[in-house]
């Protein structure tokens, strides 16, 4: 039992790490998107990695029994993130259309 929790501590932990990363991402894309007109599809992708980051850290308020309330939207963030991705590539494609 107790491996079994060190694992979910170490997991728990990774994701933490993983939700930091996906914050300077979404920071170093806005920029870049700023600059750069064919990359104005990121601002909606920008989105989707904040999203993202909130969820894991939803996840993370779940697994150890922190706020359990807010566990419902656990699976209702997916589906606001796909929602997100999919206009991102279909902004992209219009933009990638518009220059050829």
């Amino acid at each position: 039992m107790t491996d079994q929790l060190f694992y979910v501590g170490v997991l728990q932990l990774t994701v933490v790490f993983l939700s930091i990363a996906a914050g300077i991402i979404s920071i170093t894309l806005f920029k870049v998107s700023k600059k750069h007109e064919v990359l104005s599809a990121w601002k909606t992708l920008i989105v989707v990695l904040i999203l993202f980051a909130f969820g894991e850290i939803l996840g993370i308020l779940d697994a150890f029994n922190i706020y359990r309330e807010i566990a419902f939207l656990r699976h209702v963030m997916p589906s606001f993130i796909l929602g997100f991705l999919i206009v991102a590539i279909v902004q992209q494609i219009f933009i990638i259309k518009g220059k050829a």
